[in-house]
């Protein structure tokens, strides 16, 4: 078994299961050879994130049930898109995200000082 690993370099730790999330609905966020959208950011939804992914043509709101998709709201966490969520940073726009649920493979995308400006801290 692989140990897959985040973006702190320690073991990667799950994302979500309530919705179930993941390339794989395996409630992480791991990436393979069939991900080509590379979901390895895990975030948590914000109105007005979704508004913005909606606007870019990925309604992340109107479930899919063939794709074991629930639509999501506002607080839901969800594993995005790496290029979604970069794009969203430069738009003012990025999410909240989990740096241990998130998948070192971001950081071929975005740095970390990125996501670290946007870690989600627990009240």
């Amino acid at each position: 078994m692989i140990l897959e690993k985040n973006v702190l370099g320690t073991e990667l730790e799950a994302c979500c299961f309530e919705p179930k999330t993941g390339f794989y609905r395996d409630g992480f966020c791991k990436t393979g050879i069939d991900d080509v959208g590379t979901h390895v950011v895990c975030s948590i939804m914000t109105e007005e994130f979704l508004r913005f992914s909606n606007s870019r043509g990925n309604d992340l709101s109107t479930p899919i049930p063939y794709y074991q998709f629930p639509g999501l709201k506002p607080g839901d966490k969800w594993c995005l898109c790496v290029s979604r969520w970069k794009e969203a940073y430069e738009a003012g726009l990025a999410p909240f995200v989990i740096l241990e649920a998130t998948h070192e493979k971001a950081l071929n995308y975005v740095t970390f000082e990125m996501l670290l400006e946007h870690k989600y801290v627990p009240l």
